[in-house]
């Protein structure tokens, strides 16, 4: 089997438990609502539940929050996105957090964005950088510019994209995950 058809049966898997998860449907139906240009729900919407159907669990971990990114280079003041986390809010009363990707390279240094998938590709860890979407016939889409092999073996590794190592060793010390999920393991520390 070639790499690409790996990463094909990796990324079906993952929406098969995104599709059997029936709070995780809605709230990617939520997002949809919201009409935003290339918009995904990502980092622990798709992470935790991939760690929790590797531990072996019923029940899903709860979330601290909602990650939906999206790309749109027209309107990128931070205002935006504080307005649609009220209007998602008031519709879907969830910890939804809502940043624009097309501004994100000012927080971390780089040249602006080009896409989604290059805004996630500098995510902390591998396995962070993962997302899916839903379009208006219900269909699921994976994007993970990291692929998603680390993630399905229980792995946490710093994203040499991302470049800063101190940034990951916080990261995993202060999300706790191996005390959720035992099993997995933290490379690169």
């Amino acid at each position: 089997m070639s790499s690409e058809e790996g990463e094909r049966e990796r990324a079906a898997r993952i929406i098969g438990w995104v599709r059997a998860d029936a709070w995780r449907l809605d709230a990617l139906r939520q997002a949809r609502a919201l009409r935003l240009p290339d918009w995904w729900l990502a980092a622990g919407f798709v992470r935790n539940l991939v760690w929790d159907r590797l531990h072996g669990y019923s029940s899903s971990t709860p979330l601290n929050d909602i990650d939906l990114v999206y790309f749109d280079a027209t309107h990128v003041d931070t205002s935006v996105d504080r307005a649609l986390e009220r209007e998602l809010r008031r519709v879907a009363p969830l910890p939804w957090s809502i940043k624009n990707q097309a501004r994100m390279h000012e927080r971390h240094g780089h040249r602006p964005y080009t896409s989604i998938e290059e805004a996630l590709s500098v995510w902390v860890e591998c396995e962070t950088a993962v997302a899916v979407t839903l379009d208006d016939d219900d269909g699921i889409r994976l994007t993970a510019p990291l692929g998603t092999a680390s993630l399905l073996s229980g792995q946490v590794t710093p994203n040499p994209r991302h470049g800063d190592s101190e940034v990951f060793r916080r990261r995993v010390v202060a999300k706790g995950w191996q005390r959720r999920w035992p099993e997995l393991e933290i490379r690169g520390l």
